[in-house]
This record gives C-alpha cells, sequence and structure tokens, in this order.
C-alpha cells in the first residue's frame, strides 16, 4: 500500500470574465475572450464547489466520462490551449499600458494548497492576486498536475500500469511548469507559483510512479530481493531530491504545509523499511543470516524514529512494521538455533542501493491557433 497525499487539488479561484475587460478589436477576438472565460467558469464551479448539476448531467456534457478526475482533465485541456493563444498574443504588446492596465483589472486570484496554514484565516483560504497572464497559466497547469496525480490514484489497484503511466504525465507536466513556465513569471507568492515546489513535485510523481511498478513486480512475484530492494531504495532516492529542491523554497523566506513535508519524508522513510526488509531477506537466501538480522534491527530502529501522526499513513506503517517484525523474529531463531552468525552493526552493514526506472511523459502544451486583435 502506498501513502496518499490528496490535498493537491484543493485550490480555489475568483471568477475572470475577459471579455468585461479587455476590449477586442473585432467580432472573432470577442468570440474568442467569451470562450476563455465559459471554458474558466466551469473549472472555477468545479474546483470552488458551486456548481449544482447533477452527475448524469456531468457525464453527458464530458461525453459519458463517469470519473470526476477524467472530468476535471478534459476541462482543463479544453481551457488551456485558449489560454496558451490568450497569452501569446497578449505576450506582443505586454509593455503596453493598456494591456498592463487590463492585466490588472483582471484580478487573477488563487488560494494555495500547499502553503503553509499560517496563510489562512477564519474566513477561509487567503487569495493571492498576481497581475500577470502567467499568474493563471500557472496555477492551471499545477491543478492539471494534480489532477492527473489524482487520476493516477484513482487506477489503484485495478490497472497499476496505467496509473503508473499517468503519474509519469504528471510528473512531465510539473517538469514543464518548473522549467518553461515558471521562471518567466518571475513574481512569485503562493508555494504552486514556485519553480521548486514544481520541481519537487516532477519527483515525487515520479517516485509515486516507480513504487505502482514495485507493487506490480511484488504481485507478480519473478523479480529478486535484491532487485527489489533496489527499487524501493530508487524510490527513496527520488524523494530526496523532492526534498532537496523544497530547501530552496524555504531558503527564499515561502513557507511550504507541514502535513506536506510529512508526507514527503513519511513516504521516505516507508520504501527505506521496505528496501532493507527486501535486502535483509536477499542476504538471507545468500546465506548470510547475521547480516540479515542486522539489517532488519536497523531498519526497525529506524523507522520506529520516523512514524508519521496522520492516522491512515500510521496504520501503513504499523503493517509494514510488524512485517519486519515478524520476519526479524523468524531470522533471529534460525541464527539462533542453527547458523550461530555474527550480527553485525553500525557501519559493518550493507547499504542499501537505489535504482530508478521511471522517466517523465514530456508534456507538449497545445494551442489553438487565432488571431487576436485588441483595441488598444
Amino acid at each position: 500500500m502506498m501513502l496518499q497525499y490528496r490535498d493537491l487539488v484543493k485550490l480555489k479561484t475568483k471568477k475572470i470574465v475577459f471579455e468585461d475587460v479587455i476590449a477586442a478589436r473585432d467580432s472573432a477576438t470577442l468570440e474568442h475572450l467569451k470562450e476563455l472565460s465559459s471554458k474558466r467558469w466551469v473549472i472555477e464551479e468545479s474546483i470552488n464547489q458551486t456548481s449544482f448539476i447533477t452527475e448524469a448531467i456531468a457525464r453527458e456534457i464530458s461525453g459519458g466520462l463517469t470519473s470526476r478526475c477524467e472530468q476535471e482533465r478534459l476541462k482543463l485541456e479544453q481551457y488551456l490551449p485558449l489560454l496558451e493563444n490568450f497569452i501569446s498574443h497578449a505576450d506582443l504588446i505586454s509593455s503596453n499600458s493598456q494591456m498592463v492596465q487590463w492585466t490588472s483589472q483582471l484580478k487573477i486570484r488563487w488560494s494555495s494548497a500547499l502553503s503553509s496554514s499560517s496563510f489562512f484565516d477564519l474566513r477561509g483560504p487567503k487569495f493571492f492576486q498576481i497581475d500577470n497572464l502567467r499568474f493563471e497559466l500557472v496555477m492551471i497547469l499545477f491543478l492539471y498536475g494534480a489532477a492527473l496525480r489524482e487520476r493516477a490514484l484513482e487506477f489503484l489497484p485495478m490497472d497499476l500500469k496505467q496509473s503508473a503511466f499517468i503519474f509519469r504525465e504528471a510528473a512531465g507536466v510539473f517538469h514543464y511548469l518548473a522549467h518553461e513556465v515558471v521562471p518567466s513569471l518571475q513574481s512569485a507568492l503562493p508555494a504552486e507559483a514556485s519553480s521548486a515546489v514544481s520541481a519537487a513535485m516532477s519527483f515525487i510523481c515520479l517516485a509515486e510512479a516507480q513504487a505502482v511498478y514495485i507493487r506490480r513486480a511484488e504481485e507478480k512475484g519473478n523479480t529478486g530481493f535484491g532487485v527489489l530492494a533496489k527499487l524501493h531504495y530508487g524510490v527513496v532516492e527520488l524523494l530526496s531530491e523532492a526534498t532537496g529542491a523544497l530547501h530552496t523554497v524555504s531558503g527564499d523566506g515561502k513557507s511550504i504545509s507541514s502535513l506536506f513535508l510529512e508526507f514527503i519524508s513519511s513516504c521516505k522513510a516507508l520504501h527505506e523499511l521496505r528496501s532493507k526488509k527486501h535486502l535483509a531477506e536477499g542476504l538471507k537466501n545468500d546465506g548470510q543470516v547475521g547480516g540479515s538480522v542486522g539489517v532488519l534491527r536497523d531498519a526497525l530502529m529506524s523507522s520506529k524514529k520516523k512514524t508519521p501522526g496522520e492516522d491512515s499513513w500510521k496504520a501503513v506503517f504499523k503493517k509494514e512494521i510488524e512485517s519486519v517484525v515478524n520476519t526479524l523474529r523468524k531470522f533471529e531463531h534460525e541464527n539462533e538455533f542453527a547458523w550461530h552468525e555474527k550480527i553485525p552493526s553500525g557501519d559493518e552493514l550493507p547499504s542499501p542501493q537505489g535504482t530508478k526506472i521511471v522517466e517523465i511523459v514530456p508534456y507538449k502544451p497545445q494551442k489553438w491557433e487565432r488571431e487576436l486583435a485588441f483595441k488598444l
């Protein structure tokens, strides 16, 4: 079982009506602005939970899609090409005083799902406003990556192959966001508008994809203990890269949700425990019973210091620790009555080695090529 953190999609936004602010020079541009507003409106209603349409109507509107995550994905994929096209034309006149004024009047406002609780009050989420059209693109792409990640979780445990692929798609969206979009924003207030956070999310999604592949291999039962140990430790290494990226966020004075940080550290600890368990089983198969006992003792001692506080994560940890305890008890018994091997500790213990087998599925932005003309 994987640990799950599902708060990423809990973003909120304020309404934007593009045609009420931006003056179009011709009817085609006006229609584009209206369509842009219309496509955004369905996203607003969905994430703000202000839509009252029934499940049957939502399914009909989305062409028969029954998954809420897939319906959300479709809404975002219909809005993004329009937004990309609009921004590309707005960029051509971005220094024009009228466009600067329009951008300010749009009041692009989003809440944050990853900023610490200090950003919130009793009245609800705090909204951040950045007078830059790319702020809208950043937040929509972040929401798109989060929606893909939710869809990947939906496929567990029925279709592990598809789940892993969608996790890799999400990793590609966050990678694109970190390297191609956020750097041009310059001003970043919510955590989601940080290159470091997007980079961290890309590593996390890759780690989750690899965890799914490992689960598939374990279910098939045809992968050796040594390989499984390396694959689990590969997840640990990917999560360490995510942690490294987030350290730069703290350095910039931004604050990240403590629950999100605990999720990453808990996932690292869980996969490190699993890695050492498989490593010990491999050593046992190679006749190194004393070494296997030493590795398991070290694994238990380390993991008990890292047990998460969140109940569902704690339950997963408890189950894994019980499995390791039972394995240790069995190996200790065998060593005591049959092998009498010395049990190593500290620097004498073998260190886990990691292997990464996952790569991002590159995100390729779509843009509707429509000529737009503004009345400046």
